[in-house]
């Protein structure tokens, strides 16, 4: 019986003291005739960088607008951490952080804007902001609305980093961003990472992921393909370079490439591969029927 209850309370504990993200049977549309999503199950969890992918169109934006309380779901239910995200309590805003791949600064100098806007956010650190402004590269002397748009996206990205908070949404981040601005973006995510917080990162070019996300969810025609994380893709994918014959079994992708023929494959062998994150999404788009009954096996996907 003791052990029972410890086990009760540590469960409690576990569910009240980690951060999370609960979608349950989400249905959302502009048009209620042609909705964007039908009945979509998802969890977030802290600890985690996750890489919502899909296609220009598919809703990836709607979604996170979905989960700050923008918009609302036509049918179902979104829980961050307890709160219901469309009620817009100061208690839940101050906790999550929305970057939109559009950003709009206004006519102030950076001082004016960190006094003006880090009040909204209690576990603010300015000495972190204008570390990370330096490590993205952003001159912090001309009006922001002066400067360039990735040096605006940039500024937006230190300031969201500094304001500390649990749940970070970032949509199209790397768009405008020139490739050693990619770079920098990728190595300050990574090195602000831990298990207390949360980033969600919808993009539709892959490739700017690589190396950065640990989980990946695809969602297309308002059906989720596949939501696992790396170590699970790999143990159940394959992805290899074949220089002459094709392996004799089913091919979920292939592209031609200057060293042979770049595959995806189910992994029935256990072998470790590095994943490619473009081919990945290709093959769960062009073989969604064939990629989810390989993950249901082992219960995926929601």
């Amino acid at each position: 019986m003791v052990i029972v209850l410890k086990q009760f309370y540590f469960a409690v504990y576990y569910l009240t003291n980690t951060l999370m993200i609960i979608i349950k049977n989400l249905s959302f549309g502009y048009n209620k005739k042609k909705l964007l999503y039908r009945n979509l199950d998802l969890r977030f969890e802290a600890g985690n960088i996750y890489g919502f992918l899909g296609r220009n169109g598919a809703g990836k934006s709607t979604l996170l607008k979905n989960i700050i309380g923008l918009l609302f779901p036509t049918t179902g239910t979104i829980s961050v951490n307890g709160c219901t995200p469309h009620k817009r309590l100061p208690s839940f805003l101050e906790t999550i952080y929305f970057i939109p791949e559009e950003v709009y600064v206004p006519a102030l100098a950076v001082s004016s804007y960190v006094d003006l806007f880090s009040k909204f956010y209690n576990k603010f650190d300015k000495e972190q902001f204008f570390d990370y402004l330096q490590r993205l590269d952003v001159t912090t002397e001309k009006i922001l609305n002066t400067l360039s748009f990735g040096q605006q996206k940039k500024f937006i990205i230190a300031f969201a980093l500094a304001c500390n908070t649990k749940v970070l949404l970032l949509d199209e981040p790397t768009n405008g961003l020139d490739i050693p601005s990619k770079k920098r973006f990728r190595k300050l995510i990574a090195s602000v990472m831990n298990d207390e917080r949360m980033i969600l990162v919808s993009t539709h070019q892959v490739r700017d992921l690589d190396n950065l996300i640990d989980h990946v969810i695809i969602v297309d025609n308002g059906e989720l393909l596949i939501n696992a994380s790396l170590p699970v893709i790999t143990e159940k994918l394959c992805f290899k370079t074949f220089d002459d014959a094709l392996p004799n079994t089913t091919i979920l992708y292939e592209e031609e490439s200057l060293k042979g023929k770049a595959v995806v494959i189910e992994n029935t062998t256990h072998e470790d591969s590095k994943i490619n994150l473009e081919h990945l999404f290709n093959a769960v788009t062009e073989n969604s029927e064939a990629v989810k009954a390989i993950f249901k096996t082992q219960n995926i996907l929601s």
